[in-house]
């Protein structure tokens, strides 16, 4: 659904921020802030802030930002089309959906319901049905007796052509939109599943949306071959494989009380979690983790423990793991299980050694390290070198020079062998690695960027009649440059974040919205606003200036033209808070805006 900008802003100005997050947060004003414990992360001291006047909150502690409609898809993990929704009805407003879309939307529901009435059909069958017994003592042997059954709405689909489609009278348009069935060759409905166990697929907002079917074991096909073990849903409007987790709609409120989310191969597997007192896994859907599926978990955990069989761990890419470590600001964890145990075995055998295994999970790459460690003949200078060739090209598929550096030492002395030559090794893998992950920056805090740009934001921010004081070229850090050119294009500073976002300025948006909860204060004095001034021109030029000295250096710039550069800029420098500043001012003004341009060009 495509919803106007006009309907947003809207539903925005309706919600009162405040009357929304005290509904689940209690808030205490302070100054011209409201103050509280945040929802996101433990902690005694409050750290969470909102402005009331901009429609933002932030987190001092754990750094969560946004508006009241980040706030509706944070706390009731929704998308960002539903939050505006609820808001909308909240606050009594209509939205203005074109004919396209409303019938895009009635048609979802339709098939949500007939999702719905098919899995509530297949529970029924498997609770009470007769042919349904082989399935429930094969459940029962797996550990899952009836109470299990119904908290995770299982199922069982008969073996008949179409006992689902004939009982819920399911025409040819809903079995192709929700996967439930299909038109086979002489004309007649069928249904898709057969003779399997049903694992309801769940949305995290806990629509039923897809299903898959695992069969008991022995099972044939007609012909005698054997059948797969298992089947899933196709996609369809309402299901995306790449993009769902099995188990998230019960697993999402553990997932944020612990800051950790369990990753499993299969249905069974996030079901023996559970009983394990671990409600938190999630299993992917008959495809790979993949890109989709750690933007939907950094939404609820920042940990992100893999538990799968130990074979099976070790061949995730792990250049693509450690790159959605960095872009998602999350950490990336093995539970190391026994080798030919998966969860579901070991939840019954020893559900203790299951636990101790997440709560001991180990980095990824110190995992794949050990792999190769444990696997290798380290009795032979041979086989201790041949274990050295082997950890360097695994060590060197890991971005971070540091982190590469740290584990090198490690190595070396499990192997004996010098950390220079290491070194050396890791090094010509990384020069050599056709696909070498680029190192992307973390997240930026205020406190990690350069102090004179943040007080100039900050008074940009909360008194926008400054703002002409300032230039983008003042601005030698390019995210506080975002964010002083998005103050400058919009009002208020709301919109200016939505701006950002929509531009895909991440690093930006979290500095505005760390810095729009700060409390303003009283207004500053011209000679305030001067002393911010200076300091950033001055941070600004001296950056400047290492450029010019480093294009000197490679012959990009004569050194005769650098040192009258250098002298005329030091001289105007040195007049900042001086009778001269102003004309000083115009001058290193119109030099960064100069050096700006040229960059741009």
């Amino acid at each position: 659904m495509a919803i106007s900008e006009g309907d947003i802003a809207a539903i925005r100005s309706a919600t009162d921020i405040v009357a929304l997050i005290t509904e689940q947060v209690a808030l205490k004003k302070t100054g011209q802030r409201w103050t509280g414990l945040c929802p996101f992360h433990a902690e005694k001291t409050p750290s969470f802030s909102v402005n009331a006047e901009e429609g933002r909150y932030y987190c001092f502690g754990c750094r969560a930002a946004g508006d009241q409609i980040t706030w509706v898809r944070e706390t009731m993990h929704v998308d960002f089309v539903d939050a505006v929704r609820i808001l909308a009805e909240r606050a009594g407003l209509e939205l203005h959906e074109d004919a396209n879309t409303s019938k895009e939307r009635k048609e979802r529901q339709r098939l949500f319901g007939a999702m719905e009435q098919a899995v509530e059909w297949y529970h029924q069958r498997l609770l009470e049905s007769p042919d349904a017994r082989a399935a429930r003592e094969y459940l029962r042997s797996r550990g899952i007796g009836g109470d299990v059954a119904r908290r995770f709405r299982l199922g069982w689909a008969p073996d008949q052509w179409d006992a689902l489609t004939s009982a819920l009278r399911l025409d040819e348009r809903t079995l192709a939109g929700t996967g439930l069935g299909f038109v086979n060759q002489r004309g007649r409905r069928q249904d898709a599943l057969r003779g399997r166990i049903i694992f309801p697929i769940f949305d995290p907002s806990g629509k039923a949306i897809a299903l898959g079917g695992r069969v008991l074991p022995g099972a044939t096909r007609r012909d005698g071959s054997p059948e797969a073990k298992y089947k899933n849903s196709p996609e369809t409007p309402i299901y995306s494989k790449r993009r769902t987790l099995y188990g998230l709609n019960w697993a999402k409120d553990d997932v944020i009380r612990t800051g950790e989310i369990i990753v499993c191969e299969g249905y069974t597997d996030v079901i023996a979690f559970f009983g394990a007192l671990m409600p938190r896994a999630v299993a992917t859907c008959g495809t790979a983790l993949g890109e989709e599926h750690f933007r939907a978990m950094k939404n609820f955990a920042k940990r992100i423990v893999l538990a799968y069989d130990a074979d099976q761990a070790g061949q995730s890419a792990a250049a693509s793991v450690y790159q959605w470590e960095r872009q998602h600001d999350v950490d990336v964890a093995v539970a190391r299980l026994p080798r030919g145990s998966d969860p579901a075995e070991l939840s019954q055998r020893d559900p203790d050694a299951l636990g101790r295994a997440v709560a001991h999970a180990v980095p990824f790459l110190q995992f794949r390290l050990e792999r190769v460690l444990d696997a290798a003949n380290l009795a032979t200078p041979e086989g201790r070198a041949r274990a050295g060739e082997q950890a360097s090209a695994v060590l060197a598929e890991h971005p971070s020079e540091l982190v590469r550096d740290q584990y090198v030492m490690q190595v070396a002395d499990r192997l004996g062998l010098d950390a220079s030559t290491l070194r050396v090794w890791v090094a010509e893998n990384v020069r050599g690695e056709p696909h070498r992950v680029a190192v992307t920056s973390a997240r930026p805090r205020t406190a990690e960027l350069p102090r004179p740009g943040i007080e100039a934001l900050r008074l940009c921010i909360h008194f926008p009649g400054v703002r002409s004081r300032f230039a983008e070229a003042y601005f030698a850090n390019e995210v506080q440059r975002a964010a002083f050119a998005a103050l400058v294009r919009e009002e208020p500073v709301a919109a200016a974040i939505t701006r950002l976002e929509q531009e895909g300025f991440d690093d930006a948006v979290r500095v505005l919205g760390e810095l729009v909860v700060d409390e303003p204060g009283d207004a500053p004095e011209d000679a305030a606003v001067d002393a911010v001034v200076a300091q950033l021109l001055r941070h600004a030029s001296q950056y400047a200036l290492r450029e010019v000295e480093r294009e000197m250096r490679d012959g990009r710039v004569s050194p005769d033209v650098a040192a009258s550069v250098i002298r005329d800029v030091k001289e105007r420098l040195l007049l900042l808070g001086t009778d001269d500043a102003k004309l000083a001012e115009a001058n290193l003004r119109e030099w960064l805006a100069g050096r700006l341009a040229d960059q741009r060009s």
